[in-house]
């Protein structure tokens, strides 16, 4: 369960996110986190929430944010609104980490999703790219759909592929939520 201090990290992809307020923190307002990208991180899939916004500060560093398909590098000191249903992705391509202060507003059970994906990474059951296998992707982002959508495929597609696959995941042991990733 995340916490203010609780740091969870990709060692593949060099990510790591500090949680300074929760949701347990701010009764469901906020959750607000530090996250630090490693030099020459890889652009992840882009994505949308469908029912949070996002504020980004950079606090060192640059990122690289492609936001609707426009790409924008943001430096020190800049600032990015995110707003529901807005397709994006974010990564560091210079040549130092970047540090980004990141608020997602209202929380929901974002913290959740992320220590999962953290905590599959650091067990070692995600690819080469950091990324969790196709069945184990399905199943967390079918159960975590109210706070992270995949930008492609289409909604239909992931939703005729992720009704029939995402039992089969769950039959071969796949889970949403490992208690273990919580600690």
């Amino acid at each position: 369960m995340a916490y203010p201090s609780k740091v969870v990290t990709n060692p593949i992809t060099g990510q790591s996110i500090k949680f300074i307020q929760t949701s347990r923190d701010t009764q469901g307002l906020l959750l607000e986190m530090e996250s630090t990208y490693q030099p020459h991180s890889t652009e992840p899939m882009s994505h949308f929430h469908p029912h949070q916004g996002e504020h980004f500060k950079v606090l060192s560093g640059s990122i690289c944010v492609r936001l609707n398909g426009e790409l924008r590098v943001l430096n020190a000191g800049d600032t990015l609104e995110i707003p529901p249903k807005q397709v994006h992705s974010m990564w560091n391509q210079s040549e130092e980490k970047a540090v980004v202060n990141w608020q997602v507003q209202p929380a929901l059970d974002t913290e959740y999703f992320l220590e999962m994906g953290m905590g599959l990474a650091q067990a070692g059951k995600v690819k080469a790219d950091g990324m969790p296998n196709l069945l184990q992707s399905i199943v967390l982002v079918n159960s975590f759909k109210q706070v992270y959508r995949l930008a492609k495929p289409g909604p239909m597609v992931q939703k005729i592929v992720f009704s029939i696959l995402a039992p089969l995941a769950r039959l071969m042991g796949y889970r949403a939520v490992y208690k273990e990733y919580l600690d």
